[in-house]
């Protein structure tokens, strides 16, 4: 018995009907609450958020209203008790009580059971076969984080707990983050919001259409190839593995970093700025900038909640290292409840440790030393996302064998010419804007061009190919899954 993810009716997916029909009723009426009645528009949301919710799984609200709970009330008692230590440690564990059970009861009960197996003893525990409640590791882990504040002092204690209760149920972030802290939303969300900022919506939409590019343009039309290798992957040569590996690579960046985006822009379009939380990792210079520029809100919890509280850097050299080595292990297992995302995790921490010794975490050797190290940066990170991406080690380890067996013909799987062309132009207009992006910051602008003409065509043109060459039948976002 497996514990299961299932997505069915999540809380508005981005790229499904329910999101098109849906948001703009909630814009409108959000909008249609008069600006000055600032705690209305919170209840307005609050209530949609536990709304769009409850159509997963109507119990698995509880949890979240659980987990808001204990942390809310935690956080009040630390600025009252004598011993704050005990009180944080006993919240924190009663928080994260549910994702220990629905994420990795099973891991750990599989991992005893074959533990014991080996010493001749027979013993397992029934497992469970319930769906992880959507979003438990991105809202435990931002509830967690301002319980963590609280106690350090940098937070001051919410008062009002249906401000907090907003602050972590906020549905353009709960299904797959970004991990905000308290410090940046909870007072945008008791100040007064102007009734309407046309330059902050039209942002926030120009980011929504981009995040569904890279979504259904450019991850949905990749996976259709990696979908089909990968888990065939012994019914096709090793030049096809090598790619469908790449692909996953641009695959996941692509699907999580439109989320993102989409959900960056929702909050924007209401008036919230949230966490970024992309900032174009492949041109990383090394494993460690990779870091500075993935998933950027969990590699930030994870530094001030983690690596920091350790010793972080302020250290001897030994003890320095450890501390990035068990960082990037809890990132691994928070990843998923499978020795793939564990060793994952170390892969990315020994990358890590490796550059600092080496002195290599960025780049001093020029424009052709900074691109052969963005080339090698991208290869170890692709060579890890096997590991990431496949069931088991067993099969990690059996594709990574067969893109080096050498007796296998340099054949390669190609899908139809049609396939074959959009996936090439989506991945294309992708790099395009990101290298553009990277090198010549703010001087070839699209969407956000400040000549109309320009801005417009190009918002059509966007809109005209997600339409066009879209794939509209995968719906779940990978890191839905997390």
């Amino acid at each position: 018995m497996q514990t299961i993810t299932d997505t069915t009716g999540s809380p508005m997916i981005y790229n499904s009907l329910n999101f098109i029909v849906l948001f703009p009723c909630i814009f409108l009426l959000y909008y249609a609450i008069p600006a000055r009645y600032g705690k209305a528009r919170n209840v307005f949301l609050l209530m949609v958020s536990y709304l769009l919710y409850l159509q997963w799984k109507p119990a698995y609200a509880l949890i979240l209203l659980g987990v808001t709970a204990v942390t809310y009330g935690a956080a009040r008692a630390l600025e009252k008790t004598r011993h704050p230590k005990i009180l944080l440690t006993a919240g924190a564990l009663l928080a994260m009580l549910p994702l220990l059970v629905f994420k990795y009861f099973n891991f750990i009960n599989d991992s005893i059971t074959q533990g014991l197996a080996l010493v001749g003893l027979h013993f397992n525990l029934p497992g469970l076969n319930w769906a992880i409640p959507i979003g438990i590791s991105f809202f435990t882990f931002q509830a967690l984080g301002y319980l963590f504040d609280v106690y350090y002092k940098r937070q001051e204690a919410e008062r009002d707990f249906l401000t907090y209760a907003l602050f972590i149920s906020f549905f353009p972030n709960i299904l797959s983050g970004p991990i905000n802290k308290a410090s940046l939303v909870i007072p945008q969300l008791k100040r007064l919001r102007p009734q309407y900022d046309r330059a902050a919506v039209t942002a926030g939409l120009r980011m929504i259409l981009w995040g569904m590019f890279m979504k259904v343009v450019v991850a949905d039309r990749v996976a259709l190839y990696v979908d089909t290798v990968l888990p065939n992957y012994m019914n096709y040569t090793g030049l096809s593995c090598l790619l469908a590996s790449v692909l996953y690579t641009i695959q996941i960046y692509a699907d999580f970093a439109g989320y993102s985006l989409m959900a960056i822009g929702t909050g924007k379009t209401l008036g919230f700025e949230l966490t970024e939380n992309f900032r174009r990792p492949y041109f990383a210079v090394s494993v460690t900038d990779f870091w500075h520029r993935w998933h950027i809100s969990l590699s930030t919890w994870l530094k001030d909640y983690v690596y920091i509280p350790l010793g972080g850097s302020r250290c001897s050299r030994v003890r320095n290292y450890w501390n990035i080595f068990v960082t990037f292990l809890v990132s691994g297992i928070w990843h998923g409840a499978n020795w793939t995302f564990v060793v994952w995790g170390i892969m990315h921490g020994i990358c890590q440790i490796i550059e600092k010794m080496l002195g290599e975490q960025q780049c001093r050797y020029g424009l052709v030393g900074k691109t052969v190290k963005v080339i090698i940066t991208f290869l170890i990170v692709n060579f890890a996302w096997i590991f990431f991406r496949m069931p088991s080690l067993g099969d990690a380890c059996r594709v990574i064998g067969r893109i080096f067996d050498t007796s296998l013909p340099m054949s390669l799987f190609l899908s139809t010419k049609t396939d074959l062309l959009l996936m090439v132009m989506g991945v294309g207009m992708l790099f395009l804007k990101d290298l553009l992006d990277e090198y010549r910051p703010g001087r070839y602008r699209l969407l956000d061009n400040p000549r109309p003409i320009v801005r417009w065509l190009s918002a059509l043109t966007v809109m005209v190919l997600i339409l066009l060459t879209g794939v509209f039948g995968a719906d779940q976002f990978i890191y839905a899954n997390f």
